[in-house]
């Protein structure tokens, strides 16, 4: 998945300030052997059971991720949870890419060595999975996540990448669908067709992570990118090579600078970027739920093998999953909260936010919601590569 999804590049443009600015903290170091505080299995109930309570959670997560108060200087919904349990946090912000943060774990959870962090968060895909597939995230027991069963919303349950949320819950999530410039554009936008529209030579936009712009192309083509096959993504990457005359670039997140500017007329966008985009000074630029699907990523939080305070990473997934907290961190992210109960508090103290289909999607918007494709294996992994990296590179 594409890294740069949750556009927090332009979140520190909003603060001010440089992604340099926070200290990407190495991995903690490893004190002494990991203790076996139970001989049962690693997240059964016996073994969660068999826990202790050690005041402490050390939180890994993507810069500018949560709610600020003070000038960056305060985290509410962290300080409410410290003054609620008693557990002092260490807020690392050191996810700069899913990828870059995968090579930095992996030795160490291969190892069988705990990472010094007990909560991290990382988007659907490829790595994500790999941490499933490799048995190197703990278990969840839900039990202990009744805020979770009571107030999730149905698009954050039982995923196609982690059925049954065995390893995994939301933290955000948004769209990766069409935005266009209404002052450019005559009409509304209402198709996938419409990025492959003639009239458009030259202004129209493409991601240039594989993902999405293969789920692109199969849409197109009116496949469900989350059941495609190989031989689909053949057929996808047929329809993408005839769209290349048309399209301008394929762009990382600085695609809504050029949206922005005026240089492309339509594009690929996520859904958070428009809502920033929006209360920003340009609100001629929609966001668009295409008729034949909308994709749907979510990062997610989980907890890493051999964590040291995993009752601890547990009662922060539960402390969030209320309305008035999650209602919180959405009023300052503004990306799709897995909280629905959350929009009735945002209604009254920011209806801008509390109003907006982008942080709250409509049902009809929900309904058209779908799950990237998942990799069994590195040989379809490496397959998709193939057949979608040569478009862009070319």
């Amino acid at each position: 998945m594409n890294d740069g999804r949750i556009s927090r590049g332009r979140l520190l443009r909003r603060a001010g300030l440089a992604a340099g600015a926070f200290a990407a903290a190495p991995l903690l170091a490893a004190c002494g052997e990991v203790t076996t505080r139970s001989a049962a299995a690693v997240g059964t109930t016996e073994w969660w059971r068999g826990q202790h309570d050690t005041g402490r959670l050390v939180f890994a997560n993507w810069p500018l991720y949560i709610d600020y108060t003070n000038w960056l200087k305060d985290r509410p919904s962290l300080n409410g949870f410290s003054r609620h349990t008693g557990i002092e946090v260490t807020y690392a912000e050191v996810i700069e890419g899913n990828e870059p943060f995968f090579q930095k774990i992996a030795p160490r959870l291969q190892a069988g060595q705990p990472l010094g962090y007990d909560l991290i968060v990382l988007t659907n895909g490829w790595q994500t999975s790999q941490l499933i597939g490799n048995g190197w995230l703990t278990p969840l027991d839900h039990s202990m996540l009744p805020n979770f069963a009571t107030y999730a919303a149905s698009i954050a349950k039982n995923p196609n990448y982690d059925p049954g949320n065995r390893y995994t819950i939301p933290w955000q999530s948004g769209f990766t669908g069409i935005a266009y410039n209404a002052n450019r554009i005559d009409g509304e936008i209402t198709s996938i067709k419409d990025l492959w529209n003639p009239k458009y030579r030259g202004r129209i936009g493409m991601m240039n992570d594989n993902t999405d712009l293969g789920s692109a192309g199969l849409l197109y083509l009116g496949i469900d990118p989350a059941t495609s096959t190989a031989a689909d993504w053949e057929r996808a990457a047929g329809a993408l090579r005839k769209q290349r005359g048309l399209v301008r670039g394929y762009y990382d997140q600085g695609y809504i600078n050029v949206l922005e500017r005026g240089d492309t007329w339509i594009s690929q966008a996520w859904s958070g970027d428009i809502f920033q985009a929006n209360a920003s000074g340009y609100p001629h630029l929609k966001f668009v739920v295409p008729e034949e699907g909308v994709m749907h990523w979510t990062d997610n939080l989980m907890i890493p093998m051999n964590a040291r305070n995993p009752l601890s990473a547990m009662a922060w997934m539960n402390y969030y999953y209320q309305p008035r907290v999650a209602a919180m961190v959405a009023d300052w992210v503004e990306y799709i909260t897995p909280v629905p109960d959350a929009q009735a508090i945002l209604e009254k103290s920011d209806p801008a936010v509390g109003r907006s289909p982008l942080v709250f999607p409509t049902p009809a918007m929900s309904a058209r919601a779908r799950n990237y494709p998942t990799f069994s294996t590195k040989a379809r992994f490496d397959a998709w590569n193939g057949n979608f990296d040569p478009i862009i590179n070319s």
